[in-house]
């Protein structure tokens, strides 16, 4: 195209590397129904009564249902859309894996989350994939601990 400026995989990694250790993401709350917790137990045939079983789940450990910890996983490329700091020239980026993960607190059947997201690695692959990591925390409002702690990784092509 005349007159547009392409953008190197060296540009695109400086751009990034400008940025690590920011917060790229800092969603809105999303509140956990229990029509979404049912949902993913019907996708992923993950029915354990703490997730789906109401009555039970209502004398149990938690006092309700639970989420399922990889739904909320899950949900870091729904809260992903609320937060574009991906440079121009990038034609796509796909999922590259995941590292540290853990699921430190319970999210209640009617509790809110979001996320909060920090830039926390960026390296040059090619000419023309940078691979990038993002700590992902999804807190729970009102909650001191959060529900969820994720690097995910993402391959970044130019």
């Amino acid at each position: 195209m005349k007159g547009s400026k392409t953008m190197s995989v060296i540009d695109a990694a400086a751009k990034l590397e400008e940025m690590k250790g920011r917060e790229v993401v800092c969603s809105d709350w999303l509140e956990i129904d229990q029509e979404r917790i049912d949902r993913f137990a019907v996708c992923t045939g993950d029915h354990q009564w703490i997730h789906v079983d109401e009555t039970r789940a209502a004398d149990g450990p938690f006092g309700r249902t639970i989420a399922h910890g990889f739904l909320l996983l899950s949900l870091v490329n729904f809260f992903r859309g609320d937060g574009d700091f991906i440079p121009e020239g990038i034609r796509m980026s796909v999922n590259y894996g995941l590292n540290r993960v853990r699921f430190l607190t319970p999210v209640t059947v009617g509790s809110r989350i979001r996320d909060r997201a920090v830039l926390s690695g960026v390296e040059r692959k090619s000419k023309e994939r940078v691979l990038v990591t993002v700590t992902h925390t999804l807190e729970i409002e009102n909650e001191e601990k959060p529900a969820c702690v994720a690097d995910v990784l993402s391959l970044l092509y130019l």
